[in-house]
């Protein structure tokens, strides 16, 4: 067959153009994952950025990973060696898989870690019982910290995540509550865990072999956490950790068909801002502090330093000159305070658009008298309008 010079040069200049065609998802590490879950955020941990995210604000049920909220308020406000009693209520609960039992009595340490590893709901309910007496006041306390923590579209109405059309959030919400929880170092090591042994205070020598929930713990590489989820009206809930080169990323799932596919759901996410993800260095806490000026105290001013580093979160493609850093602080704050009290935040802004933020915390700054903190005092207005 011959071919006229004018068909040779079209099916060349074609084939030319397939080859230099871009191969969909090469250049920037993948397309987006194709998930079943109805709702879901991927973030980066130490900033609180947020990397990719499928309908991250509507509302669902949030099943146990409710118990994220407990586990974090009762690290918090119950000393780990306390002994907390397992009332009635707590062991009639539905779904106890530690088989706690009325009149039993364990740690603080080991039901938290019970509860958070196996799921139980008995054990929330305990916790709120030891907390606040009673699980109504107990959600009053979780719906404050929700607040707190900015979490302006969600409503707790218990401890555990048992359906209750008051009792709901968004994964936007859970990753924030996510984020704040593993800062916790205890939080932290009770979610990494696949395997531990649960020990009762009473009766003595009873003790209980547990697997946690997360079945991504040992096998996604870098897993760090962090609590799972399900009811018929949830589906499948997770919020799930995990750190690879430096890259620590916290994703949240809600309403999945099965159990299952959170987990398959989770992997494809993380795999996604695994591709897409990485940290330069930013500003050292060493090396970034701010004054301000005290009432009520010994000194009249006082220097307030960055909770930790910051690094830079870089999607494909970003330059990390694009970053700038402000400072929400108070002009003036009262004593006291004790090491550590967050006072502000760190602004992290990407081409002036805010990305994630950064705790401030003060030294230890004791109640007294000074002229100079009294001065403070006195010309306050003046010193919040300067």
């Amino acid at each position: 067959m011959r071919f006229s010079k004018g068909i040779m040069a079209g099916i060349l200049l074609v084939c030319l153009l397939i080859i230099q065609m871009p191969v969909t998802g090469a250049e920037d590490g993948g397309q987006e994952p194709q998930i079943k879950a109805k709702a879901a955020i991927l973030i980066e941990a130490s900033t609180g950025r947020v990397i990719w995210e499928k309908n991250a604000d509507e509302r669902h049920y949030p099943a146990s990973t409710t118990k994220i909220m407990t586990g974090i308020l009762g690290l918090e406000n119950i000393g780990p060696h306390a002994e907390v009693f397992i009332s009635p209520t707590a062991a009639e609960t539905e779904d106890c898989p530690l088989g706690i039992k009325a009149g039993q009595r364990l740690t603080a340490d080991e039901l938290l870690t019970g509860m958070l590893m196996v799921s139980d709901n008995g054990a929330a309910v305990a916790v709120a019982e030891q907390i606040d007496g009673n699980v109504a006041d107990f959600a009053k306390r979780m719906n404050a910290k929700a607040r707190e923590l900015g979490m302006n579209d969600t409503h707790f109405a218990n401890p555990n995540g048992l359906t209750n059309p008051d009792h709901y959030s968004t994964p936007r919400d859970i990753a924030r509550l996510a984020r704040y929880a593993m800062e916790n170092p205890k939080f932290r090591e009770i979610v990494r865990q696949k395997h531990d042994k649960i020990q009762w205070a009473f009766p003595a020598n009873h003790y209980l072999p547990v697997e946690n929930t997360n079945k991504l713990l040992g096998k996604y590489e870098g897993m760090t956490g962090i609590k799972t989820g399900w009811t018929q009206a949830a589906g499948g809930c997770l919020a799930a950790s995990a750190k690879r080169n430096g890259v620590e990323l916290i994703v949240v799932l809600m309403q999945t068909p099965t159990m299952e596919d959170r987990f398959t759901d989770a992997q494809a996410i993380l795999d996604y801002g695994f591709d897409h993800v990485k940290m330069v260095k930013g500003l050292s806490k060493e090396r970034v502090h701010r004054r301000v000026w005290v009432k009520g105290a010994k000194q009249a001013t006082t220097d307030v330093y960055l909770a930790s580093d910051i690094n830079y979160p870089l999607l494909n493609g970003e330059d990390a000159t694009h970053y700038t850093v402000a400072y929400d602080l108070p002009k003036v704050i009262t004593a006291p305070h004790k090491n550590g009290d967050v006072v502000g935040k760190a602004i992290i802004k990407y081409d002036g658009e805010q990305i994630g933020s950064v705790d401030m915390t003060v030294g230890k700054v004791d109640k007294g008298f000074s002229f100079g903190s009294w001065l403070v005092d006195l010309f306050e207005p003046l010193l919040v309008r300067a």
